[in-house]
């Protein structure tokens, strides 16, 4: 039988309410339990209202559950926000000292006393930790070989700190009705949790980046610290720049100069990148450029999401220039999908976007171990390295497929030219009409190579009777709602897009040719169905959207279906 239990820990920021998810969850993965965490944070370093959502199941996870089965209140307010979406059978852990004789599944637990009779009350949440976790079905033992990985460096006193304020919360944890628990025996498995953060700094250095200048922006930054790690272990170099602007055009001349480049931030960061996108595009130097979406315009909601800037990372730039866009829908798929990006941006000389968001970035998912940092790449370099200056090497050279002959300055006796301005085939400055032409259908000529690069969205359930029709990081949520629908008799199906642009778009159309489509996105305008719309000439027939800053539940698509079905 499948057991699925949510368990929301909310307080103010600053109460290592993290910290308690993280511990909960490599308990759960010593099990081989399957996780689904996401945070929910306020742009402050202190108060507010913060809370980790976990989803722990027997079966693997595609989405989030926001109704908690367990909700743990650090604070009252969380409590007052909360209290309404625990579920029927669920019950409520309250941070505090009063004894109150309240609703049979309200439990009131002094943490931060149970942590000071411990030896200090910063260990707090792992009390708490102790006591969801026994809650559940774990015993103190296998939270204590989790306690003594992450502790034992940081001194005997710590690590007897912690084993005793969690043997504390298990013990009052045994105390709790709950009806529902879990195996913990532990079990041999290939299993990791990884956040999507994670796996696109995995995913670049499988690709052999080496380069990684960056501006620090919400929640883009979380990629560039996770690459930090390896800083010591692999050849890479990390550099914070001044600004986004100077961050991409470091990359640029990093490329030129023959080394991989991908530098991360968000939608306003990525605005400031623009100009040098174009000068990538002009000049026909990869580079890789994540852009994790948050809610705009302007500062907009700094830690929170959105899938807002599908048309403008499409469009972006003065004039018209190739480029790849992709939106990985999970954690594996951002691996995938970063590593593609550097090997077609480099293949084509154009740059890549991959469009993550703050939802994909910092949730966390149970995958299989798959992830290898090896030497795994193709190079598009010209071999040949006798040509000399007098023999005029054309770095933009026409050639039938757009592509030309790239080399990399110093490393032949050619003489390697690079302009923003339009150029000849030698790179020199050209302003003739004639040439501009020219210059303009080769860069072109590419377009259609990379469209048969990309992959057609996927459909589920072909012969349905309507489609849920999302992008991105929406995939799980599209998916779990899809197959909650059709146990209930709903004939739905869904169809993912991962690979953006350039499609083809006539392929494209016979894929969807007399669907009905249900657009779901996190935006105001439907920009995927205006973008299918535009190039296909399909309409969709309704849309399920979100703005508001927060992730696309599977429960909030059902309502919203069960609204426009008249149920």
């Amino acid at each position: 039988m499948v057991q699925d239990i949510s368990i929301l820990i909310g307080g103010a920021a600053g109460q290592g309410i993290q910290t308690i998810g993280a511990l909960l969850a490599r308990v759960c993965n010593n099990a081989g339990l399957f996780i689904f965490s996401v945070d929910d944070f306020e742009s402050r370093i202190r108060g507010g209202h913060s809370f980790h959502l976990l989803r722990i199941s027997t079966q693997a996870l595609t989405a989030p559950c926001f109704k908690p089965d367990i909700l743990v209140a650090l604070d009252e307010k969380t409590h007052e926000y909360h209290k309404d979406t625990v579920s029927s059978n669920g019950i409520t852990i309250l941070n505090s000292d009063e004894n109150k004789k309240e609703k049979s599944d309200i439990y009131h637990i002094p943490l931060e006393l149970l942590a000071e009779q411990a030896g200090g009350k910063i260990a707090s949440n792992t009390v708490a930790a102790g006591a969801v976790l026994a809650v559940i079905g774990a015993a103190f033992k296998d939270l204590e070989h989790v306690l003594k990985e992450q502790f034992m460096n940081r001194g005997k006193a710590v690590l007897e700190l912690n084993l005793k304020a969690g043997k504390s919360g298990c013990e009052i944890g045994k105390k709790i009705n709950f009806p529902l628990s879990l195996d913990f025996n532990p079990v041999q498995h290939q299993n990791i949790v990884m956040t999507g953060a994670k796996a696109a700094a995995l995913g670049a250095l499988a690709a052999d980046c080496r380069f990684f200048p960056f501006y620090p922006m919400s929640p883009g930054t979380p990629i560039i610290s996770n690459l930090a790690k390896y800083a010591d272990q692999l050849p890479m170099v990390i550099e914070q720049a001044e600004d986004e602007i100077a961050a991409v055009n470091m990359a640029i001349g990093a490329s030129f100069a023959g080394v991989r480049s991908m530098t991360s931030t968000s939608g306003g960061g990525f605005c400031l990148m623009i100009e040098g996108l174009g000068l990538a595009g002009m000049t026909e130097t990869p580079i890789v450029i994540i852009n994790a979406q948050r809610p705009g315009p302007a500062t907009g909601l700094a830690t929170r999401t959105a899938q807002a800037d599908l048309l403008f990372t499409i469009n972006a730039s003065q004039d018209e220039f190739p480029r790849f866009v992709f939106a990985p829908g999970g954690v594996i798929e951002t691996f995938f999908a970063v590593k593609k990006a550097f090997f077609l941006s480099e293949k084509y000389q154009v740059p890549s976007i991959v469009l993550m968001d703050q939802f994909l970035v910092d949730s966390a998912k149970t995958e299989s171990d798959i992830f290898k940092i090896g030497n795994e790449h193709e190079s598009f370099l010209d071999k040949e390295t006798k040509v000399y200056q007098s023999e005029s090497y054309l770095r933009y050279k026409i050639t039938e497929t757009g592509i030309s002959p790239r080399r990399i300055p110093c490393n032949s006796e050619a003489l390697v030219r690079a302009s923003g301005n339009e150029h000849t085939q030698k790179g020199l400055s050209f302003e003739e009409p004639e040439n501009r032409n020219i210059m303009m259908e080769k860069r072109f000529k590419k377009f259609v190579l990379m469209q048969q690069e990309m992959s057609l969205p996927q459909v589920f359930h072909d012969q349905s009777s309507f489609f849920l029709t999302a992008w991105g990081s929406s995939k799980g949520s599209v998916i779990e709602a899809g197959l909650k629908m059709r146990k209930e008799g709903i004939n739905v199906g869904w169809i993912i897009f991962e690979d953006i642009w350039p499609l083809d778009f006539d392929k494209l159309k016979s894929v969807l040719k007399n669907r009905k489509l249900v657009i779901v996105e996190g935006n105001a305008t439907c920009q995927l169905g205006s973008l299918i719309r535009q190039q296909t000439g399909i309409d969709y027939f309704s849309s399920v959207l979100k703005y508001d800053g927060r992730p696309i539940y599977p429960e909030y698509i059902i309502k919203e279906i069960r609204q426009t079905m008249g149920q």
